[in-house]
């Protein structure tokens, strides 16, 4: 995972944000302004989805690659 000190890594993962990324606040953007209504970080959904569409049974996860294999398209191509 690197070369980090014990103090680095913990500064490095304490700075990395759950909730409130770009990523979120975009895609919100988008469905807010298709008149799709949700909840944001929903606790009562098992998984604690980042949107929730009630009214069509929808959870959404907005994950990205630095927590799910990031730069895979030169690793596996």
């Amino acid at each position: 995972m690197g070369r980090l000190t014990k103090e680095q890594r913990h500064k490095n993962m304490s700075a990395n944000k759950g909730k409130g990324t770009q990523p979120e606040l975009l895609f919100g953007k988008l469905l807010w302004n298709a008149g799709v209504r949700y909840r944001k970080n929903d606790k009562t959904v098992f998984g604690k989805p980042d949107f929730v569409i009630r009214k069509m049974k929808i959870a959404i996860f907005c994950d990205g690659e630095f927590w799910h294999d990031r730069n895979w398209e030169e690793k596996y191509y």
